[in-house]
């Protein structure tokens, strides 16, 4: 059950502009197939606001088929697209190379999840490519295409979400996929100087944290047991956990 609202900004650098969204909204850290904490969240939200999801639906937890399809089948909530997600991407347009890699990040739950088993990591190219072919015909193209066009960021006044990081020197409207999805060396250590709010996921925090301009929400939630929604407001982020 959501416990109380925890964590009101504390601690933040004057010399960062205010939180000033256009609308007050939610935001969902990395779900990474744990659809009980996903439904347990979504159960408690108010309907008024936006929600947005900052991607990682799948991998590592045992239940990915089921939150995607959830997601899917909620227009109302604005997903963005992980690193995870571009894994599977990679792994269904090209199974021999990039199949390997993902299954050793959770793409073996996410299979799992999607009733097809009998691969693994070392397996030969046929057996990945066999795979890969089973997990589309689960899928199914309606899924694929949803995963296939997750944008990249939500923009709303001066607070954007991602899921990684944001290259600090750059524009939001300039930065590079890379970046948005596997994180910059620099997210961490330079202050952006357009008065730009991060959201992110991707690094697993203790708890979440609000200062300097970024807004971390990853608790490792198929680890912890924790997932974290920020509630994001003028001048105002608070933490909540399902």
């Amino acid at each position: 059950m959501i416990g109380a609202w925890i964590a009101k900004l504390r601690g933040r650098s004057t010399a960062f502009p205010p939180l000033a969204p256009e609308t007050p909204f939610y935001a969902i850290g990395d779900i990474h197939g744990r659809a009980d904490l996903l439904n347990r969240a979504l159960d408690q939200l108010p309907t008024a606001d936006p929600v947005i999801c900052v991607g990682d639906y799948i991998d590592r937890g045992e239940n990915s088929a089921e939150v995607l399809r959830l997601l899917h089948a909620r227009p109302d909530i604005q997903c963005l697209m992980g690193n995870h997600e571009e894994m599977l991407l990679n792994y269904l347009d090209d199974p021999a190379r990039h199949g390997p890699r993902w299954l050793r990040y959770g793409g073996l739950q996410t299979l799992a999840s999607f009733g097809v088993s009998g691969v693994t990591e070392t397996s030969p190219p046929n057996r990945l490519l066999a795979a890969r072919d089973a997990l589309v015909a689960a899928m199914g193209p309606d899924l694929i295409t949803w995963v296939r066009t997750l944008p990249l960021s939500f923009c709303s006044g001066n607070v954007a979400v991602v899921h990684a990081a944001a290259d600090p020197k750059i524009a939001m409207q300039d930065q590079i996929k890379q970046h948005l999805l596997w994180g910059h060396p620099e997210f961490n250590k330079v202050q952006r100087q357009d008065g730009i709010w991060i959201v992110h996921g991707h690094t697993i925090v203790d708890s979440a944290t609000a200062s300097n301009g970024r807004i971390a929400i990853d608790t490792g939630a198929y680890a912890t047991g924790k997932l974290t929604i920020a509630q994001i407001g003028p001048d105002s982020v608070s933490f909540v956990s399902a």
